[in-house]
């Protein structure tokens, strides 16, 4: 029986952004990001499909360019950092659809509720860099109810808009480095 050679891919930070977006009073879209964060993928194919996807993101890490607001999306109302300090994310399926496209499928936990999520992935391709590294460069979307995550914390404007939208838009641009 032929031994089957694992090949993993750490997420490298210095060249991904994990940046997510919301609506706010419904007329415009606030964007923020997670600048502490670690994930790898592990294959045991020449490609990637079939793939194994870990990622975690430090709650503390969050950045809307707002530190009032951030420091109120670290609160109770939204994230609880205090009390759950990461969001993980575990893969089920990585399926490739064409040469490119793919799609992911897994498992979020953000504070203690774990519920399956669906992204759409595009593959841009592997490079060998100039210190002879290998590097394989995805671009990641999709979309959660905060709410069934338990982030359910909002309030009405005098015309009655609510303040945050309830769909989170995930943009992932995420460069990984073969070990």
């Amino acid at each position: 029986m032929e031994a089957t050679t694992k090949t993993i891919w750490k997420i490298d930070p210095a060249h991904t952004e994990i940046h997510f977006k919301v609506k706010h009073m419904m007329v415009s879209t606030v964007t923020g990001l997670f600048s502490s964060f670690d994930g790898q993928l592990e294959t045991e194919t020449d490609g990637f499909e079939g793939a194994q996807v870990q990622f975690n993101a430090a709650i503390d890490s969050i950045n809307t360019n707002n530190q009032q607001r951030d420091e109120h999306l670290k609160s109770a109302d939204f994230f609880d950092a205090a009390q759950f300090p990461q969001l993980t994310f575990t893969s089920t399926e990585f399926i490739q659809k064409n040469e490119e496209d793919y799609v992911l499928k897994g498992d979020l936990t953000i504070r203690d509720v774990t519920l399956p999520i669906e992204l759409d992935v595009v593959f841009h391709g592997t490079v060998v860099d100039l210190y002879q590294q290998t590097k394989a460069g995805f671009e990641l979307s999709g979309s959660l109810s905060r709410k069934a995550y338990g982030l359910t914390w909002n309030a009405l404007t005098e015309a009655g808009n609510v303040v945050v939208g309830d769909k989170i838009r995930l943009v992932m641009n995420v460069q990984l480095l073969k070990a």
